[in-house]
């Protein structure tokens, strides 16, 4: 799978001296300390693509470098592709359906009608590769013989700041998607709950190959809701101060939130709350003399020595390293027949927790003090998002009487044996 990367770029210049050449750092230059760089699983750099990202970022027309890092993200995910389907990025034949970059078109629709990939992505992600695409044209990287799709002009119309009607041309290829709402109640980011016998299934797969550290990450996830950035931030620390909840048995409170040094969305402060059987499963894991997480540690620098989970190489977990492991979870278990991962991102075990904790308290309170309790547990800033858990809950088992309705009632017209007629 191909990797992003960040690196420390210092411009060169060359200087002839004696008839010999050396190189000497460029002072009229910028350097730039992260700038994103796609290497192949190879190891060899995806040359093309890191020129793109090289020009963008040292453009004069205002290249933010997390600008160009986002867009190096998406083409990331086309190299990973690439790679998947054994492609080559220049691979176009004269047959349009069978070139790469169509191909990865339909790949991308084909996630986000499964609900994988949101349709703000997949938009994104297209429009990222077209306009590689287009740099590489231009400075003669990529010459197929036809041209590589068709496109059209479009006329934007706006108002200015003074209310006087203006238009805009723009060029817009035949390979742009557009972003298309996907139909039916979603919750946070889009995403649905994990059955409740598949999350079991999940976390049993994953204990049982050994990945101790994945395997405590997805139940932080599944069983307390936490999003993946509170739970790569967390300290042993954290972990030994978590308190047990005096109104909730065989719980624990743990801190999250900027007063503790804990990351959470619109960083906001509040408790996570913590089955005890997973509190004393942390405890365990960070007391052990497990020797892979001894080597992490060793590996680590000194102020990254203290969190609780920690990458094979010692560093803390980053977006790139993390979705690069679920990236393999999730081709190893479809292998492995658990076909529902397919589509898994790390949020549907917050969807999951959501759901479940909303199910609960609905049976027990009335919904006003659920929404109360759901909202404080799992630190949403919004009371709206919360009530998407409501109506999440009372939509199913509607839906499914309407499906179990709409069966007996047409069963019997689908099951008839028209042999008895004649033609």
């Amino acid at each position: 799978m191909a990797n992003l990367e960040l690196i420390k770029y210092t411009p060169m210049r060359a200087v002839v001296e004696g008839g010999s050449v050396r190189w000497e750092p460029d002072k009229l230059g910028r350097r730039l300390d992260d700038l994103p760089q796609i290497f192949w699983d190879s190891g060899e750099p995806w040359v093309e693509a890191n020129h793109w990202a090289l020009t963008k970022a040292t453009s004069t027309l205002g290249g933010h470098i997390k600008t160009v890092t986002a867009l190096m993200k998406h083409l990331a995910a086309y190299a990973s592709w690439l790679e998947s389907v054994e492609l080559d990025w220049r691979h176009f034949p004269m047959i349009n359906k069978h070139r790469a970059i169509v191909l990865f078109r339909g790949h991308l629709i084909e996630q986000r009608n499964r609900g994988s990939l949101a349709s703000s992505t997949a938009k994104e992600r297209m429009a990222a590769v077209i306009q590689f695409y287009r740099h590489a044209q231009t400075y003669g990287f990529v010459r197929p013989k036809a041209p590589m799709w068709k496109d059209r002009q479009v006329v934007v119309r706006y108002y200015d700041t003074v209310g006087f009607e203006r238009s805009l041309m723009r060029i817009k290829s035949e390979l742009s998607i557009p972003n298309r709402r996907r139909e039916g109640l979603r919750l946070e980011d889009g995403l649905t709950p994990l059955r409740n016998e598949d999350a079991v299934r999940l976390l049993t797969y994953v204990k049982d190959r050994g990945q101790k550290e994945l395997y405590l990450m997805l139940s932080l996830g599944v069983l307390t809701g936490a999003r993946i950035e509170t739970i790569t931030s967390l300290r042993v620390t954290d972990i030994e101060n978590a308190y047990p909840d005096v109104q909730t048995p065989d719980s624990y409170r743990l801190r999250v939130g900027p007063e503790v040094g804990v990351k959470t969305k619109f960083d906001v402060d509040g408790e996570l709350l913590v089955p005890k059987d997973l509190i004393e499963e942390l405890k365990e894991y960070t007391a052990s003399n497990d020797m892979r997480r001894l080597r992490r540690k060793d590996k680590a620098d000194k102020e990254d020595r203290g969190l609780l989970f920690l990458t094979v190489r010692g560093n803390p977990y980053e977006s790139e390293s993390f979705n690069r492991l679920m990236t393999d979870l999730r081709r190893s278990t479809v292998k492995a027949g658990l076909r529902f991962i397919e589509s898994f991102k790390f949020h549907h075990t917050r969807a999951t927790f959501g759901t479940w904790l909303m199910e609960v308290a609905l049976r027990v309170a009335d919904v006003k003090a659920a929404v109360a309790f759901v909202k404080a547990a799992m630190l949403h800033k919004d009371e709206r998002t919360t009530f998407l858990y409501v109506r999440f809950h009372r939509e199913a088992p509607v839906k499914m009487e309407i499906a179990r309705e709409f069966s007996a009632v047409f069963s019997g017209v689908v099951k008839r044996d028209w042999s008895q007629y004649r033609a």
